[in-house]
């Protein structure tokens, strides 16, 4: 069982190490062909991401909601804490379907929060807690595995990664709803043609994907954890 800890065992390499960069480097292959295409080709409506953010915003009823820009590539979010919607550069004066379309995706976690969107507000209480368990778990998983008089604090830290991995799972609804909220707006409201959505469907799956394989690498090392903890596994 020492062997993960020291060096990465076959198990170790072989059941989460492989698939997880192969699912990383697959969502990160997508979302950087999506954005490089959609992002050069202009949008038909020739709107810019930061005024279909405003017009969401508005017809939404929550004009309290600031846009500001903010440094670095796709680093575009929501933060509930000050109700902002930062957009980076390329977002917010992008007239493309990439820029309209992640525009609208933080838009729609705008409207999660006004509306008291579960997902998001379960997310939201998880943070400090996964923020610590991750920082907890590997320490009390190597504790419990090499001073057997432990072994407890291997299954206690087995839980606290466990409570990690479950903000990596309840992320993804919040991510779905609020990519799905953002087709229909931008569809429904005309911000977008046809040909357009084909552009930001595109860019919202893609970037949808990441948290998918983000999540699945976070349950495929649990399972590898439970199976240290339990003796089954790491020997090789």
């Amino acid at each position: 069982m020492l062997s993960f800890f020291f060096y990465p065992s076959m198990t170790y390499m072989l059941w989460v190490i492989l698939p997880s960069l192969v699912l990383a480097g697959v969502a990160q292959f997508w979302l950087k062909s999506a954005f490089a295409k959609y992002s050069k080709v202009p949008i038909q409506t020739g709107i810019s991401g930061r005024e279909a953010a405003e017009r969401i915003l508005m017809a939404a009823g929550i004009p309290e909601v600031r846009i500001q820009p903010v440094a670095g590539m796709l680093s575009d979010h929501y933060n509930p804490m000050n109700k902002t919607v930062f957009l980076s550069e390329e977002i917010m004066n992008g007239r493309t379907p990439a820029a309209v379309g992640i525009a609208a995706h933080e838009c729609g976690h705008a409207l999660q929060h006004a509306q008291g969107y579960a997902p998001m507000q379960a997310r939201a209480a998880l943070v400090p807690v996964a923020n610590l368990s991750s920082s907890m778990a590997m320490p009390m998983i190597f504790l419990g595995i090499i001073i057997q008089p432990l072994h407890f604090m291997a299954w206690a830290g087995v839980i606290a990664f466990a409570l990690a991995v479950l903000f990596h799972i309840v992320t993804l609804p919040v991510e779905f709803d609020a990519s799905h909220r953002a087709i229909k707006i931008v569809e429904q409201s005309g911000m977008a043609t046809a040909v357009d959505m084909k552009g930001v469907r595109s860019c919202l799956y893609a970037a949808g994907f990441t948290y998918v394989a983000a999540t699945t690498g976070a349950i495929l090392q649990l399972l590898y954890f439970i199976s240290l903890a339990s003796g089954s596994g790491g020997n090789d």
